[in-house]
């Protein structure tokens, strides 16, 4: 059956994060044959449409608002009720990120609508869509569908692939001024700790450090193998309650879920809380001095032995692949 699906695209720093393109090919899922409309919020982002057409939406709407600079939860969730009012859509997808948890269950309330959170998998039966979603931390799988009203859906990034790019295709862009009325948070300066590098959440490659990396010196070599393979460095909870790192870095069930295509376990002895967050890498490649680490029951390879000798001779041997 053909339904309208609005993909809500998401902008970071001038440029949409991968995530976004991932969410038009589960739209394209969801619509089954019908239209995909995709949808900028931000200040100056029409020069970015294009981008979601070519990765194939049918066509975009952009909201050009000061207040839409940087992410807040009223202002977001005021200006796409707007946008949801003017095209009626029948289901929306959102990725699985900061913005997307925090407005699609405020936006499923608004419109009495239901959701399906942590998506990684979407499929047709019948004529219905029928999503798949972790749970108990990743030990099971549950799918679910919506029987009637909106359908609301974020999807988890680096599980549905993206479409192939084609940049011959074209679409409509519009605007849509929207009255933002009330706002309980203005943001008036962002202040990073960390900048540039490749996106945790969204990294094809995450090199995580653990309690056995013994200090903030430690990350340093696990930072050079990121860099390397084009990865992005995470951590455990122990690391960084040990102020190894900052907790931006946490990987776990009380930090980020990532499911890269190949995630190193470095001086990780394997929690439960840690698997929570990782378990689901398409590869994982274990370091640690102890054999019995609870981490080699999930990995793919695993290495026994002191990382701080394993690690250099790992980057080592890449640098000597790179040079060929």
């Amino acid at each position: 059956m053909a339904r309208k699906v609005i993909v809500v695209g998401e902008v970071r720093s001038g440029e949409l994060r991968n995530v976004s393109f991932e969410a038009v090919a589960a739209g394209k899922v969801v619509a089954d044959g019908g239209e995909v409309v995709g949808v900028l919020l931000g200040e100056s982002v029409t020069d970015l449409a294009n981008q979601l057409i070519h990765y194939g939406v049918d066509r975009v709407v952009v909201v050009n608002h000061p207040e839409l600079k940087s992410f807040t939860t009223d202002a977001h969730q005021q200006a796409l009720l707007q946008v949801f009012d003017l095209e009626n859509p029948e289901a929306v997808i959102l990725g699985h990120t900061a913005l997307g948890k925090d407005v699609s269950p405020r936006l499923a309330m608004k419109l009495n609508a239901g959701l399906i959170s942590d998506v990684i998998s979407i499929e047709i039966q019948g004529d219905e869509p029928v999503f798949t979603r972790p749970i108990y931390s990743g030990k099971a799988f549950e799918k679910k569908k919506i029987n009637e009203g909106v359908l609301f859906a974020t999807i988890r990034p680096n599980n549905i692939a993206s479409l192939a790019k084609d940049e011959t295709r074209c679409g409509d862009v519009s605007t849509l001024t929207v009255d933002l009325k009330n706002l309980r948070t203005i943001i008036k300066e962002i202040v990073q700790k960390s900048t540039g590098g490749v996106d945790l959440t969204e990294a094809k490659v995450v090199i995580a450090g653990g309690r056995g990396v013994k200090s903030s010196e430690g990350f340093k070599p696990l930072q050079d193998l990121a860099n390397l393979l084009g990865g992005a460095v995470g951590a455990s909870r122990g690391a960084c309650d040990a102020d190894y790192c900052d907790y931006s870095l946490q990987i776990g069930q009380t930090g980020k879920v990532v499911t890269p295509d190949l995630y190193f376990a470095v001086g990780i002895s394997g929690a439960i809380q840690h698997l929570a967050g990782m378990s689901n890498s398409k590869t994982i490649v274990a370091i640690n001095k102890d054999p019995e680490a609870p981490i080699f029951e999930v990995a793919d390879y695993g290495i026994v032995g002191d990382l701080f000798e394993v690690v250099p001779l790992l980057i080592e041997e890449l640098k000597a692949v790179h040079s060929l």
